[in-house]
């Protein structure tokens, strides 16, 4: 049970590691471009 324990406790803190490795290191930010659609209005 206790080697159970000490895996787990070792899994958290590598998961957390990562989890914090990849916000300062990804780079998620979205390709921004300007999107410009013509309309026709039918005015009467």
């Amino acid at each position: 049970m206790g080697r159970l324990l000490k895996l787990l406790a070792f899994l958290l803190v590598v998961g957390f590691v990562l989890l914090v490795g990849f916000a300062y290191l990804g780079d998620l930010t979205p390709e921004q471009s300007d999107v410009s659609t013509p309309v026709t209005l039918d005015v009467d």
